[in-house]
């Protein structure tokens, strides 16, 4: 299904902006357009949903929604809705390449109020746009109404969780919700108002990366925030008792790197319930990333097999069990109501014989990363080992980028790093004396692996500073951001270059 391609990793958040965070502005245009001058045919980005606390794209308020943080608001100048001037506020955060979420939410969301307000009065005299925004509410009414509801509820309740909200609200007693004040209704056709923009902008610059002959990778978190309009609206399909408190909760293991294992805490799905209804809520998921997103990975895979569940009020991963997952009953149902999709499996972490024979029975290709092959010299992660049906790269999001993964191992791992680059470079006539970080990227893009996938920080050669996440720690992660003095002509014609070499 993939042809021989390569591409690069970087998320929104990452984008070059004026205004504190990566958007969908002219940066994005002009990112689209340096992947197009360096020959990729791939941008991978992370989820895209509105983000809480953490700041985690994979702990959304919706599994559908758009984050309001990648709106471009140059777009309202140029339409009049706004001066220039009143961006000012967002340019001011703007002080390093790191990402101050708090103040971009505070400031961007005032701004955004202030549109929706032109917004309202602009409708009530075109009635093409009204026609459109119309439109656009019931084509999504399936998840939309939910979210807006949802969202226009939380700030009601100050941002509380929905399970603390009062009981007619947690419970979700529509004929009561109903009889709501003017200012709730009002903050349902803001929510709507948003989402309707983040997707027109976002539509437009997918559109564009086509045209250049670019597709994007999407991303699909197995799990859902607890805390999200999903869990709310659809609690049946979740873990949850009577109470709507969570019974049991995600996590991983303990292991070598962790004896208390982690504990992601996201309420685990009730996956007997969700077969009974021949799985419509993760059908409509999937269907509508791919209305998004050209290909899309799936997080977690192996939780499709057997997933970590560990009692809600466990405040570590010990004393969790495996559960048995939907298996191939979920992607063969998948594959009769939407057809043979584009998808990766996000297949890393414990793999048993029984994930291998599930990936195998998919026909989805799994992940290959170069950071993980030297821990032993028989690694299915080194490269002279990738079959045509994977996706290489030199790290993901998770990982350390290749120059601070190399600055950390021991000198063993080191010189057996070397060794095996040296060895394995040569055969394809490359300079295995360059910075570890292009030893990398030309051996992923050498081997066999249909698609290779490298981070932007990997290209550039940055060092721990350039990691996006850690996980299970809190405070640094989700922030970097792309500094426009990197992209250059030089690094355009690298890329392009080890591109051509190896026929991608």
């Amino acid at each position: 299904m993939f042809e021989r391609s390569s591409g690069i990793l970087m998320h929104i958040t990452s984008l070059p902006s004026k205004y504190g965070i990566g958007d969908f502005g002219k940066k994005a245009y002009e990112f689209v357009d340096f992947l197009e001058r360096s020959e990729q045919k791939l941008w991978q980005i992370l989820p895209m949903g509105p983000t809480g606390y953490g700041d985690s794209p994979y702990q959304s308020f919706s599994a559908f929604a758009g984050n309001p943080y990648f709106i471009d608001l140059e777009e309202f100048v140029e339409l009049g809705y706004i001066e220039n001037d009143e961006l000012t506020p967002l340019r001011e955060i703007n002080y390093d390449d790191t990402l101050d979420y708090e103040q971009v939410n505070e400031r961007k969301t005032k701004l955004l109020k202030n549109i929706f307000e032109i917004f309202l009065k602009k409708i009530e005299k075109n009635v093409e746009i009204e026609r459109d925004f119309k439109s656009f509410k019931e084509k999504n009414a399936y998840w939309l109404d939910n979210y807006v509801l949802y969202m226009a509820l939380k700030e009601k309740f100050s941002g509380k969780s929905w399970q603390n909200w009062p009981k007619y609200y947690k419970y979700r007693n529509l004929k009561k919700i109903e009889k709501n004040d003017e200012k709730m209704k009002k903050n349902i056709d803001y929510f709507s108002f948003v989402q309707y923009t983040f997707y027109n902008q976002w539509f437009r610059l997918k559109s564009y990366a086509n045209s250049k002959g670019i597709s994007i990778i999407g991303d699909i978190p197995i799990f859902v925030a607890t805390d999200s309009a999903d869990t709310w609206s659809e609690s049946k399909i979740f873990q949850f008792d009577k109470y709507k408190r969570p019974k049991r909760v995600s996590g991983c293991p303990p292991d070598y790197f962790s004896k208390d294992g982690q504990l992601w805490g996201n309420v685990l799905y009730d996956w007997k319930y969700l077969k009974k209804t021949n799985y419509d809520w993760w059908i409509k998921r999937i269907a509508y990333c791919f209305e998004i997103y050209d290909i899309v990975r799936i997080d977690h895979f192996r939780g499709f097999e057997a997933y970590w569940s560990i009692p809600a009020k466990d405040t570590t991963a010990v004393r969790g069990h495996w559960e048995k997952g939907p298996g191939m009953d979920f992607f063969r149902t998948v594959e009769r109501r939407l057809g043979k999709l584009p998808i990766i499996a996000e297949d890393l972490g414990l793999l048993t014989e029984r994930v291998k024979k599930l990936l195998k029975r998919s026909g989805f290709p799994g992940m290959k990363v170069l950071e993980f092959a030297f821990d032993s010299e028989d690694s299915d992660y080194l490269p002279h080992k990738y079959e045509e049906n994977c996706v290489a790269y030199t790290g993901t999001h998770d990982n350390n980028t290749v120059t601070g993964w190399y600055e950390t191992i021991s000198p063993e791992t080191k010189n057996y790093c070397d060794e095996y680059l040296k060895k394995y470079l040569s055969k394809f006539e490359s300079d295995y004396w360059l910075p570890i970080n292009l030893r990398f990227i030309d051996a992923i893009w050498a081997s066999k692996a249909n698609i290779v996938i490298a981070q932007m920080q990997d290209f550039i050669g940055l060092g721990e500073n350039g990691r996006m996440n850690a996980p299970s720690t809190l405070g640094k992660n989700w922030k970097w951001r792309l500094d426009e003095k990197y992209i250059t002509d030089e690094l355009c014609n690298g890329i392009k270059m080890v591109t051509r070499k190896f026929k991608r």
